[in-house]
């Protein structure tokens, strides 16, 4: 009896790939939406793995698939995507479809983040109640194990899992992570099963209720610690499609509220382990897992509307007493609870990670939003501010206070941890001058750092001492949702602010206070670094315009400066243009005003601090070396020199240490001229070397004047300045003629000059010639005379 239709399935299967190669997109998405609507979910059923998997691609990368992350809102295939995987559109039809009928599906747990497949091969169920009576245990073992999901948990889980598959796009593809298709489905499933208005639309094809069979059992082989006694939950009441007739209708769909945000949280934030965070902070430890900007930005979106969701409780359940929680419905009860029980220990965790790994470039923005983001929920809350108050003037409400005290190490540990960030960045570059500012303006808003001293105050309390088992009061029970056990009302603020603390930092941990000695001298060390930063821009300022007003039509010449060593190499301000000067100018300003709001700084104290720092950078700063020790082969750069480098403050007189002969043709220089005399000069140093050696050896007035005239000058001041090694040090200059000046266009036409001079008072080319050899010579005996007294004295 299940014969032909299994045929028919398997035929309507390979005729839908034959048409994956053969037809057009467009046709292909219109000829999916007519089957999915046209067949029983029996034959959509084979179908199912191999259309997730033909959208998002593999999840090893072999198989590109829609590539959904990388379609942008210009492409002709980003409508019929966006349409096609809409919550309302075909493709969650097809998944309601096949999870009326209750199949599974095997997601193997060798794509989940590391931590959760970790805990799971060592036999430990993990906290998070997604994870429970959906193991399944194949008889070849542990590694491969696999979970069993419903067609709706299946198709999120790749959902997610897709962001963090590494994938490339094409090189000459310009692509904007928010403007991709991928972007904006998150958005739309956030928007619909996360509502900010209203409850959960139903599904689009009503669940058939019937007999169901129980979650298979555990096999004996594992003995999972995780796996005691449970309390029933909403998520596995409706997963498992428990029969309640008279259930809330509100409650029957608000698994699926619970299902996509705990596969989002857990799939792109769960890749770090608060055990090893714990255990290990220290820049050594690097794990595996390394987050992309885009998978950044899509944090970031989950966050804010996290922020939207859980500010549109009604007002009377925000103030309103514990007892009364339990007349509430079940998207309301999520709302209250869904930041502290679902996300804030894996972000906290998560941006820990990516401020002590990521580079130190402007990219670092992605982050830092996120982090600022979740910092401010009073931004995405339903009250309309004017849009012409500026961010700085609008104060902290009251009733935020709980939460900065509820979220106390992310504002206090973060902010230490891009103070140590910021110290060693190139503060002259307007991007990360932009960032410093994006901080401080945030943390200078009134009544914010009150809130958080507050906060700190209460965490230093003596008298109030922790429960061993706090820790439970923040995360889920195993085995249970968020209404599995309900969190009670802990009315003392200290100890909810030292459970936040040693649950994610331990019970031992050494709080140091954003607001103590130690920090505070770390601000005033950024401040002197924000004046240096400013004190180099100027410096870049002065000498761009200086270079701008020596340009000139004799500029080809020569006449401008030469020297490749005084340019401010290696700082992107020099492609940026003055613009770009004044704006870090301007960040860098307010910066030091909004740090000064914050750690209540006297300002007219810092600004002398600063003029005084600056007018000693003025006076000797320029001129001296970056900090550095002497070894045996030369020079090494401490911690400080490299700072200092890097912020333009100080640098070697890098000189060119090769042969000065071979050194590249410069603009100002005739190519074929220098050529030309690079051969002469070398026929007469290989014919006669012996003898201009002789006489340079001897001693003598003769032989100090034949020094002059064929040696180059000493490196011995140029060594204090530049970093040589012992070996260069030591290698001796071998006397020879260089003729390389004459190929110059300025000598060149200095000559010309002054023969045009002489020519009027009656000197031909053969007595031009005799009295400038003869001037040459004379300014010779001069020079080495006076270097003969110079080293007498």
């Amino acid at each position: 009896m299940a014969s032909p239709p299994l045929q028919q399935s398997s035929f309507l299967l390979a005729s839908l790939k034959a048409d994956y190669l053969n037809k057009p997109f467009l046709q292909r998405c219109q000829d999916l939406v007519k089957v999915i609507d046209d067949y029983p979910a029996k034959e959509l059923h084979l179908l199912f793995t191999w259309l997730v998997e033909s959208v998002f691609g593999s999840l090893d990368g072999s198989i590109v698939g829609w590539n959904v992350r990388f379609v942008q809102a210009r492409t002709n295939e980003y409508n019929t995507i966006v349409e096609f995987l809409d919550p309302s559109g075909p493709m969650m039809k097809l998944v309601y479809k096949l999870h009326a009928e209750e199949y599974k599906y095997d997601f193997p747990i060798s794509y989940l983040p590391g931590p959760v497949r970790a805990s799971i091969q060592e036999g430990v169920l993990p906290d998070c109640p997604l994870f429970h009576n959906k193991l399944q245990f194949p008889p070849s073992g542990l590694l491969s194990l696999s979970l069993s999901l419903n067609p709706f948990e299946y198709y999120m889980f790749y959902f997610a899992a897709s962001l963090i598959v590494q994938r490339s796009y094409l090189p000459g593809q310009h692509f904007s992570p928010s403007d991709s298709a991928y972007f904006v489905l998150v958005d739309s499933y956030l928007k619909y099963f996360l509502p900010t208005e209203g409850n959960v639309p139903p599904s689009l094809v009503p669940v058939v209720r019937g007999t169901v069979s129980p979650p298979p059992p555990r096999s004996p082989i594992v003995p999972f610690t995780g796996y005691g006694v449970h309390h029933t939950s909403l998520l596995k009441r409706h997963i498992s499609h428990q029969p309640s007739m008279n259930a809330d209708p509100a409650a029957q769909e608000i698994w699926r509220s619970e299902t996509i945000l705990q596969v989002f949280v857990e799939m792109w934030l769960h890749h770090y382990s608060l055990e090893m965070y714990q255990k290990m902070q220290c820049p050594q430890v690097k794990e595996p897992f390394c987050p992309t900007e885009e998978h950044v930005l899509v944090v970031r979106l989950l966050v804010k509307h996290l922020h939207s969701f859980s500010s549109s409780q009604r007002p009377e359940l925000i103030t309103s007493s514990p007892s009364a929680h339990s007349h509430t419905s079940p998207l309301e009860e999520f709302k209250r609870v869904v930041i502290p029980r679902f996300v804030q220990q894996k972000l906290y965790v998560f941006l820990q990670h990516c401020f002590g790994h990521w580079p130190l470039d402007a990219s670092f923005r992605a982050v830092l939003e996120t982090w600022l983001s979740y910092l401010q929920p009073w931004r995405y809350t339903p009250e309309k501010q004017s849009p012409h108050m500026d961010n700085q003037d609008r104060t902290v409400p009251d009733k935020w206070a709980a939460f900065v005290q509820e979220n106390l190490l992310m504002y206090t540990k973060l902010f230490q941890g891009f103070l140590n960030r910021t110290i060693r960045t190139d503060l002259v570059n307007p991007k990360n001058a932009l960032m410093v500012f994006r901080v401080a303006k945030v943390f200078a808003q009134p009544n914010l750092s009150e809130m958080i001293q507050k906060g700190e105050q209460l965490f230093l309390e003596p008298e109030h001492v922790l429960h061993h088992r706090q820790h439970r009061f923040l995360t889920p029970s195993l085995g249970g949702s968020f209404l599995s056990s309900r969190q009670p009302f802990i009315t003392d603020s200290v100890f909810k602010v030292k459970s936040h603390v040693y649950s994610l930092e331990g019970q031992d941990c050494q709080y140091k206070q954003m607001f103590g000695a130690e920090v505070r001298n770390t601000v005033l060390r950024l401040s002197q670094l924000i004046a240096q930063a400013k004190q180099t821009a100027k410096s870049i300022s002065d000498h761009s315009a200086e270079e701008a007003a020596n340009q000139s039509f004799l500029s080809w010449f020569g006449f401008g400066s030469s020297d490749l060593n005084t340019s401010y190499l290696g700082n992107d301000i020099d492609y940026m243009g003055l613009d770009s000067i004044k704006k870090t100018d301007e960040y860098l300003d307010r910066t030091l005003d909004y740090i000064c709001q914050i750690f209540k700084l006297n300002s007219a104290q810092l600004s002398q601090l600063m003029v005084s720092f600056v007018s000693t950078q003025d006076d000797g700063g320029s001129k001296q070396l970056p900090d550095c020790i002497q070894e045996a082969n030369g020079l090494l750069l401490t911690d400080l020199g490299r700072l200092q480098m890097i912020n333009g403050l100080r640098k070697f007189d890098i000189d060119y240490q090769g042969d000065p002969e071979l050194q590249p043709i410069r603009s100002y220089e005739s190519a074929v001229l220098v050529r030309l005399l690079y051969r002469l000069s070398s026929l007469i140093n290989e014919r006669f070397a012996g003898e201009m050696d002789s006489l340079c050896s001897r001693r003598g007035f003769s032989s100090r004047l034949a020094r002059y005239f064929l040696t180059a000058s000493s490196t011995a001041e140029t060594s204090k300045r530049s970093p040589l090694t012992r070996r260069s040090l030591e290698r001796q200059p071998q006397p020879r003629i260089s003729l390389r000046y004459l190929g110059s266009y300025r000598t060149l036409l200095s000559i010309f000059l002054l023969y045009v001079i002489a020519s009027f008072f009656g000197f031909g080319p053969v007595s031009f010639i005799f009295w400038g050899l003869l001037a040459c010579f004379c300014h010779g005996v001069v020079m080495t005379m006076f270097a003969d007294k110079r080293k007498t004295h």
